[in-house]
Parts: C-alpha cells; sequence; structure tokens
C-alpha cells in the first residue's frame, strides 16, 4: 500500500454535501485484491465494472464509505475515472437492524410494492433532496 500511495499522490474524491473529501488509503493497510480461492475482490471488481460502465455517480451505504479511498486509489492507478460519491445512513427496521441483502431483507422494490412513496424511504435513510441534488 505504502508504494501504490506514493505512486498515486494525493488523492481526493468528491462526495455529496461535503465537498471534495482527502483519502487516506494507507489507513486500510495492505488489502488483497486476488487470491487462489477468489479471483478479485470486490474492491477491484466494483472499481473495474464503474469504469466498464461509464458510471459517474455512486450512491452506497455508509457502512462502504471507508472502501472508497481504496477505490480512489484503485482508479488513479489504473486509470479509470472518479466518480461521484454519496454515502446515506442505512436503511434501518423499526428495531435498528439494517436492512441487507444478507439478512435477506426486503429490497427498495419490496419497499415501493409494499406502498412506501420514494419520501418516506428517504426518511429512512435520513437523506434528504438537496444532499443527493448536489451530485
Amino acid at each position: 500500500m505504502d508504494r501504490a500511495a506514493g505512486m498515486a499522490g494525493r488523492l481526493r474524491y468528491h462526495e455529496a454535501a461535503e465537498g471534495w473529501v482527502e483519502a487516506d488509503p494507507l489507513s486500510h493497510g495492505d488489502v488483497v485484491l486476488a487470491r487462489k480461492d477468489v479471483p478479485a475482490s470486490y474492491h477491484l471488481c466494483v472499481c473495474h465494472d464503474d469504469a466498464a460502465q461509464g458510471v459517474t455517480h455512486v450512491t452506497r451505504g455508509e457502512d462502504l464509505r471507508a472502501a472508497t479511498d481504496v477505490h480512489v486509489l484503485l482508479q488513479t492507478l489504473l486509470g479509470w475515472p472518479h466518480p461521484a460519491y454519496a454515502h446515506h445512513p442505512l436503511i434501518r427496521d423499526a428495531a435498528g437492524r439494517r436492512l441487507a441483502k444478507r439478512d435477506r431483507a426486503a429490497t427498495l422494490r419490496d419497499l415501493r410494492e409494499a406502498g412506501a412513496t420514494p419520501a418516506q424511504i428517504r426518511e429512512m435513510v435520513s437523506c434528504r433532496i438537496g444532499d443527493l441534488a448536489s451530485l
């Protein structure tokens, strides 16, 4: 990581409602990008897919915000574009548990089919329209 960060130089990304944020990939230590049993890591795959698909704006849960430091480093080293980012609070159920795919929680589609309005869903993520509009 030290060598990669040195090659990349100063790293920043644009975060909705905050502006430019300094990335600190060194805080992650050495990151595994591939292993024998796993062809490529989430970090490498998501950066590749975003670049290949021409993604310009990424909206993810706040639990993945720290990973953005690694993503910006990979994008820089590989010459890929840097999308703008918006990290939102996690959507939680009435008991405060996050709604996650791994737990087979309700999806946005499920919520909409159950009658939730876009305003209600925005309220669930404690996200104001203006926060995302700045993307």
